[in-house]
């Protein structure tokens, strides 16, 4: 499938016009091996054509099998392309049968693609005929056998997990959802910005930032150079200076008695080199282990960036920047917060989708986030619906029903104040937080209003003020502000979004009541007084909408390396 650019889709095959010029090797380098990927085999929609070529493929054993008393075996291949394996049939002439058969072995064959015997589910299978390559695997020892394996299990084998079924069907939809992304902006005229993964600034106002600093490292440094070299005493001091101050009027009687310009330069000479031993020895004089201080607090003008930095909770202060002089611009990439929490919603390190839009409000947020959704949901049904019924069959038997769902209809938009009347006169269900006007919806009431309620998304917007972030734009209540969230079957809260405060003086008299120091923020505020412009945007976490689609429980299971309390595992 090509793009409406002429790109080929993912997952599609290079031209063969391109396999050819890799096959030219120039004299000294190993030809390239040419490798079919499996997906473009299995998922051929006319497989007698393929029959009869020939082929290299290379792939990992899934299952391995010898037969006919060891004269031939069977081979499970999978490359990971595709959820499907490709079975490869080996004679014991070409290539030793037991090397070839453990799983998790790696092999590359070149061979005959045959079609099976009738009643084989297969399409295709591969006669090899050459093995080119083999990564053998120790049975014994290989953590990840034939039998099923827990997704909590998994967790401990992170950098082989990819291997299974379960995590590579994440992994490509996750790869279809970060390039639906991508197409989705592009087409709707947004630019991507690379925002700062280091920041001085607090988005959220929570303070749950990882620090970034080298303090430690440096007082370490600073801690061993001390016993490795001691710090010169007050005397050290006081006899360099002496020498200093001689060299110094050595050069000046010099001067007075007209010395020839051979003897000043090398008296001149010997100052510099005294100035330089006193300089090098009261600067090591003034060092001292432990963390630098000042009137009592750690002096961060000692540390690397001058000043305070953390790891971004979120790229939206930064990329409003670019939203102020380029329009619709988008940012997505890895966010942090230090937050102590088990829960299977939350991690250390995870990925946010974070456009902003100029000269819009509110109700263009929601069209935009509405939007995008379903073209995600929609997205998933066109390219990725081996991976998604396999979600159907193993985990969630209705995620393919909930992304059609989510895909066709029209989302229901209510405010907060009517969201909260309803889940206040819910009778069937008694929830576990009480409802009332000013808490910040859980996800037990997010999740009723969607799968109860109204049965489909729902974006509930005008909150109050006091549970959402200093940047949100203040209604003429004076007790909201125009922020909206994007609510899902399943997941609840999918998407976070506002129209921002473009107001000067209402937004610095938010950020003193959140009570946040102005200083860091004056360049945030200086958007204001220069040009300042309407504009909004919204957040979504991506972890959250691979969870929604997949019908997974827990959010360490669609990430490729999940960071959370006391994990931070390669």
């Amino acid at each position: 499938m090509a793009g409406d650019d002429g790109s080929s889709a993912p997952g599609a095959e290079p031209p063969v016009s391109e396999l050819a010029t890799l096959a030219v090797a120039p004299d000294g380098l190993e030809p390239s091996l040419e490798r079919t990927r499996i997906c473009s085999i299995v998922a051929s929609a006319d497989p007698g054509a393929l029959a009869g070529k020939k082929v290299v493929v290379g792939g990992w054993v899934r299952t391995g099998r010898e037969q006919g008393k060891g004269s031939f075996a069977f081979l499970e291949l999978n490359d990971g392309s595709c959820l499907a394996n490709l079975q490869v049939i080996v004679d014991a002439a070409v290539h030793p049968l037991a090397q070839l058969t453990p799983t998790g072995t790696s092999v590359v064959v070149e061979g005959e693609l045959k079609r099976p015997p009738e009643g084989v589910k297969q399409n295709l299978e591969l006669r090899a005929e050459r093995v080119l390559e083999v990564g053998p695997c120790d049975p014994a020892k290989y953590p990840l056998p034939k039998t099923r394996l827990t997704l909590e299990f998994l967790r401990d084998w992170v950098h082989l997990r990819a291997r299974t079924n379960t995590i590579s069907a994440v992994a490509r939809i996750r790869d279809e959802l970060a390039y639906a992304t991508h197409t989705f902006f592009r087409k709707n005229g947004f630019r991507y910005i690379h925002t700062p993964i280091i920041t001085t600034s607090d988005c959220e106002g929570a303070g749950e930032m990882f620090q970034v600093t080298t303090l430690f490292s440096d007082a370490e440094k600073v801690e061993k150079e001390l016993k490795e070299n001691p710090s010169p005493s007050e005397s050290d001091i006081e006899s360099a200076k002496l020498v200093a101050k001689e060299r110094g009027e050595a050069v000046a009687h010099l001067k007075s008695i007209k010395a020839s310009k051979a003897e000043i330069t090398a008296s001149v000479s010997e100052l510099t080199k005294a100035k330089e031993t006193l300089s090098r020895l009261e600067e090591r004089f003034k060092l001292k282990a432990g963390i630098p201080k000042k009137d009592g607090k750690v002096d961060f003008a000692r540390d690397f960036f001058g000043r305070q930095a953390f790891l971004t909770v979120s790229g939206q202060l930064q990329v409003e920047t670019y939203a102020c002089a380029l329009g619709n611009v988008y940012t997505f990439g890895p966010t942090f917060r230090a937050e102590h929490s088990h829960t299977s919603r939350h991690l250390a390190e995870f990925w946010m989708v974070e456009p902003e839009i100029a000269f819009a409000n509110l109700e263009d947020d929601m069209n935009y986030a509405e939007d995008y959704v379903k073209f995600l949901c929609q997205w998933l049904l066109d390219y990725c619906l081996e991976d998604m019924e396999f979600m159907v069959k193993n985990f969630d038997k209705t995620a393919i029903e909930r992304l059609k769902l989510v895909s066709s209809s029209p989302f229901a938009r209510i405010s907060y104040t009517k969201a909260v009347e309803l889940l206040e006169k819910v009778t069937d269900k008694k929830f576990e937080n009480p409802v009332e006007w000013g808490i910040d919806l859980a996800s037990e009431h997010e999740r009723y209003l969607t799968e109860v309620i109204f049965k489909k998304p729902v974006i509930v917007y005008n909150y109050p003020k006091g549970i959402k972030a200093f940047y949100m734009r203040l209604n003429d209540d004076r007790k909201t502000v125009a922020a909206m969230d994007v609510l899902v079957p399943k997941v609840g809260e999918l998407i976070g979004g506002s129209q921002r405060e473009e107001r000067l003086d209402v937004l610095q008299q938010r950020i003193l009541d959140s009570g946040l120091p102005i200083e860091p923020y004056e360049w945030y505020l200086e958007l204001r007084r220069y040009g300042t412009v309407k504009h909004c945007g919204f957040g979504l976490g991506f972890e959250r909408m691979i969870l929604f689609a997949t019908g997974l429980d827990n959010i360490r299971d669609v990430i490729p390396f999940p960071r959370y309390p006391g994990r931070a595992d390669l």
